[in-house]
């Protein structure tokens, strides 16, 4: 079985695979049954749902404290 990760709103995040502006910092900005994220370089949004979110998900680079 797969480890749950640890995150949580406003943490930033490290994605598996790159977005088109070559950076892998997101920050998430709604939690529910989907998840938002914002691109730390160009401020776009994409929503995934949170099944997805967990499979792409690379790591917990900062947490909000």
């Amino acid at each position: 079985m797969m480890q749950l990760k640890e995150y949580q709103l406003h943490d930033q995040v490290e994605m598996k695979k790159p977005h088109a502006c070559q950076t892998n910092a997101w920050e998430i900005v709604r939690m529910g049954m989907d998840i938002k994220i914002k691109c730390l370089n160009c401020g776009q949004i994409v929503m995934m749902p949170r099944r997805e979110f967990n499979r792409k998900l690379k790591r917990v680079t900062k947490q909000n404290t």
